[in-house]
């Protein structure tokens, strides 16, 4: 079952032992279910509702909820009962009923997790099935289960390097208490129990406690010497005897020695480790009165207290992992991933192993390059930044400076509320991050283009909330506390609202406008090279957010905006039709938008004045009467808002009407007409609402029958789609219903004779199709073809402190120029891979034995022919023929060269028309 929200204080260590009124349903509430009394039912149904303690109204709604979806589900001879448990799981959760735990309800159908997962989505036959509320409870089920599996696979491997193994099996005691720790102290101490990386970093903890407490002879080398030597000798003691050890020496509270060898093995920073130790794990450890005692935890307590835990959240039992127990078991898919990934990446000769690219690894090393890239940025303004500060009209430094220590405390004060009760001191962390980012893009942006527009932008109160924003979002997407699982919806119910800082929760806590925070976004990743793929992915999702739906939000200045430009005849001018097959162009600056339409000479002609002839005498011309200013922020937004529009459509319009193609022109049409002239119908909805209605009414005006149940079964295929979108529709204020009530009630109502034309003779002029690039944001990030070769590419060279096996795909090579290098004959083995498709090399490579004569590709090093057995120094150690590709092409001036699919090469030294 989903989480529910509990107080997650000290005072949980004081709760009452589990007794059958907390782990069943009170027998006045619950009577006995009789197979007379429920003779309507099948027997084996009754039977398992009795099993799971389930109430009489419980009982009666999940039969009923069966009898609806029998007929319309696959089953088979053994599946019945595994459906009758998905129903009574559709059922408990939409009643908010607390019958049974999630772990009763798996075991009881033979189903693990993954599986049962499946099964109730599949529920969903007639698309009315699951509510809205129980979808949001299967999304957040999941993203913790992949959360928890993640960390009990890390901690296994993680112990096997730990303990010892000993005949009589103690060491597994020691680690099944230290799993059982962990999950107590997580369930207490966090309310966001799907937060990996402070989860794994409490997991550390919890080992150092269980590591410096259990006996010596259980450790190996590494970690027994890693204690602390004033350490007091682990002991057992029995509870009359725990008086007795108060008078004893009192242990430190942290090992900092073992802490950090724990975070460095852990590729883990030692600095937050200690912080998560210090408040959330302390405060864990006073409320189990064992902050001071240096005995080993009471196995029998743990267990017991975690069964408190259990019963009460109704979710997964997190000891089942350790208990290897199928309800648990991952899916032989994700199994079989981790050992296909490649292990080694370099011939024997550097002999570096490459670790699989586990959830924990990625995140660990998300987190190491965000932290290196801003160790040399501070916590305030740089000398150059303070220097475009004071050329300002009026220096903003001390604006900034009171702006940020009160969103400071306002950022870590709501980060605390939704994580956990001590985990405002985390905020702090991740406000700090984002400051540094926030200065140096600020930088970045200044060092492009600083004019008198900069100076008014820097004293822009919204355009600095925007830019801090986008850097904590950046900080908290790295520290995977901001995912899109749920389509970008919240997963419903207040209590998971509150815990869930998800984008756009720092709009929230900022009081920000979706459709002023985009403005920010593009000018934002053009200033920083440096992001990875990955956050720029992100950015690039919450931008679309946006402009499917948050932008739209009753409140928003995009609303004022399209009145103005309506009213001053501009319509028209919002986005031109005819400049849709023309290239995204991305030369706006963050000054083009925040202080549009501000800027001087970008006024537009309304459309009655754009026929003037230029012959027209000067004192007509004058006579005119003020042109309007068009808004480069709503142009730009109606520019990404039809490509995007466009993108989905053509996306669906392949999944439904591929034996019609000449319909997805027609209904683009119907789309854009609505989104320009009846944006209205946009207010509090969301962009892929009309999308489906125009998708719709072109099939019922052309005779094509195609259903409202066929097009949004093949939508929930699409990415980033939630049901919510068309369950959940407004109809009028405060009223939501489905989208074929919205269709019929709104859509066609508003857009009728719209509609109808595209059945007559003379149907409308069709819009023009808009130019959809690869990414919006092709920056230099991604790796990007050499022009006249196959199998060569170029991107940006990344962090110089990144270590080789960091930075090297796994089943690529690296060449990093400037470095020892080895042997020439290593730059052979590499003409031959680059001119052979003969993937076989690369095992030659890695074993080190000499290939057959290929055709030789030339490397000058010091007019030196690298066949003659000199060693490779320094400088352009590149084959000629790319040389004079790259020579012709603009790329970035420090960049790497991917030889796809084997080998990499560092191009600093190579002269590049930048």
């Amino acid at each position: 079952m989903p989480p529910k929200k509990r107080n997650s204080g000290t005072s949980q260590s004081k709760e009452m032992k589990p007794t059958a009124e907390n782990a069943s349903p009170d027998k006045k509430e619950s009577p006995e279910l009789s197979l007379k009394k429920y003779g309507d039912k099948d027997a084996e149904f009754v039977t398992l509702c009795k099993s799971l303690h389930v109430t009489d109204p419980v009982c009666d709604r999940a039969w009923t909820l069966w009898k609806t979806v029998q007929e319309s589900v696959d089953e088979a001879a053994d599946s019945q009962k595994k459906l009758w448990g998905a129903c009574l799981f559709v059922t408990v959760t939409d009643m908010d009923a607390t019958c049974f735990t999630l772990t009763q309800v798996l075991k009881a159908v033979c189903l693990n997790v993954k599986q049962f997962i499946d099964l109730v989505r599949k529920l969903d036959v007639n698309l009315d099935t699951i509510s809205t509320k129980v979808n949001s409870a299967l999304s957040r089920l999941d993203k913790k289960y992949d959360v928890m599996l993640a960390l009990y696979q890390r901690f296994e491997k993680t112990c096997k390097k730990i303990f010892n193994l000993t005949s009589d099996g103690k060491e597994r005691e020691t680690v099944r208490t230290c799993w059982t720790m962990f999950l107590l102290a997580k369930g207490r101490a966090l309310q966001m129990e799907d937060d990996l990386v402070i989860s794994f970093q409490l997991l550390l903890c919890t080992l150092e406690l269980i590591i410096k407490r259990c006996p010596p002879d259980l450790l190996q080398p590494l970690y027994k010497s890693a204690i602390s030597k004033i350490q007091s000798p682990p002991t057992r003691t029995s509870r009359r005897n725990q008086s007795k050890t108060k008078s004893r020496a009192v242990e430190p509270e942290v090992d900092v020695q073992l802490l950090e060898t724990l975070c460095k093995e852990n590729e883990c920073s030692a600095e937050e480790v200690k912080n998560v130790y210090q408040t959330s794990f302390m405060a864990f450890l006073e409320s189990m009165d064992l902050s001071r005692s240096p005995d080993f935890p009471q196995v029998n307590d743990i267990d017991q207290q975690y069964e408190e835990h259990y019963l009460k959240s109704r979710d997964i039992d997190g000891r089942m992992f350790f208990n290897g127990d199928e309800t648990v078991l991952a899916p032989k898919v994700e199994i079989s991933q981790v050992e296909r990934t490649p292990k080694k990446n370099l011939s024997d000769e550097d002999g570096l192993l490459v670790p699989p690219q586990t959830p924990i690894r990625a995140a660990m090393t998300s987190i190491q390059l965000l932290r290196g890239d801003l160790t040399s940025s501070g916590d305030q303004p740089s000398a150059n930044l303070v220097t475009y500060f004071k050329h300002c009209t009026v220096d903003p430094t001390q604006d900034v400076q009171k702006r940020l220590e009160t969103l400071g405390q306002v950022f870590s004060q709501r980060f605390g509320q939704a994580v956990g009760p001590h985990c405002v001191v985390y905020g702090r962390q991740r406000f700090t991050l984002g400051v540094r980012l926030y200065y140096r893009v600020m930088e970045e942006m200044l060092k492009s283009s600083f004019d008198f527009l900069s100076s008014k932008l820097l004293n822009d109160s919204t355009f600095h909330t925007s830019l801090l924003a986008c850097a904590l979002e950046v900080v908290m997407a790295t520290y995977g506390e901001s995912s899109f699982k749920n389509g970008g919806y919240s997963h419903g119910g207040a209590d998971s609202a509150e815990t869930d800082v998800c984008f756009p929760w720092i709009l929230n806590v900022f009081n920000l406008t979706a459709f002023d925070f985009y403005k920010v976004i593009e000018s934002f990743i053009k200033a920083d090279p440096t992001l990875s793929k990955e956050i720029v992915k992100h950015l690039e999702t919450c931008e679309n957010l946006i402009m499917e739906r948050l932008a739209w939000r009753t409140g928003s200045p995009l609303f004022e905006l399209l009145k103005q430009e309506h009213e001053s005849g501009g319509a028209e001018q919002v986005e031109t039709p005819a400049n849709f097959s023309q290239p995204l162009q991305h030369n706006h600056t963050a000054a083009d938008l925040y202080l549009s339409p501000m800027r001087p000479g970008l006024r537009v002609l309304p459309p009655e004045s754009s026929s003037q002839t230029s012959s027209q005498p000067a004192s007509q011309a004058t006579s005119q009467p003020p042109r309007p200013l068009k808004s480069n922020s709503l142009s730009l937004f109606y520019k990404k808002l039809y490509r995007l529009a466009y993108t989905r459509l053509k996306m669906l319009c392949s999944y439904l009407l591929s034996s019609h193609p000449e319909f997805e022109p027609i209904i683009w049409t119907l789309f854009q007409h609505t989104l320009q002239h009846e944006y209205e119908l946009m207010r509090d909805r969301h962009l892929d609402q009309l999308m489906m209605s125009a998708m719709y009414a072109i099939c019922k005006v052309k005779s094509v029958d195609l259903r409202f149940k066929t097009i949004v079964t093949a939508y929930k295929n699409m990415a980033n789609t939630s049901q919510e979108t068309f369950k959940h529709v407004l109809i009028t204020e405060g009223h939501y219903d489905s989208i074929i009530v919205f269709y019929n009630q709104v859509f066609m109502q508003k857009l009728k004779t719209n509609i109808l034309q595209y059945a007559s003779t003379r149907p409308p002029t069709l819009s023009p199709i808009p130019q959809i690039p690869c990414s919006p944001y092709k920056f230099p990030n991604s790796p990007l073809r050499v022009p006249g070769s196959n199998n060569v590419y170029i991107s940006p060279l990344k962090s110089t402190r990144m270590s080789p096996g960091i930075m090297t795909p796994r089943s690529k090579m690296l060449v990093s120029i400037g470095e020892s290098f080895g042997p020439s004959n290593r730059f052979q083995k590499i003409n031959q891979m680059v001119n052979s498709s003969d993937r076989s090399l690369k095992r030659t490579l890695d074993h080190g034995s000499t290939p057959k004569p290929l055709k030789r590709l030339r490397f000058d090093v010091d007019g030196q022919d690298e066949a003659d057995g000199r060693l490779v120094t320094n400088g352009a150690c590149v084959p000629d023929y790319i040389t004079n590709l790259i020579r012709g092409t603009r790329w970035p001036t420090s960049s790497t060269i991917w030889f796809s699919p084997l080998t990499f090469c560092n191009l600093e030294q190579v002269p590049l028309l930048v």
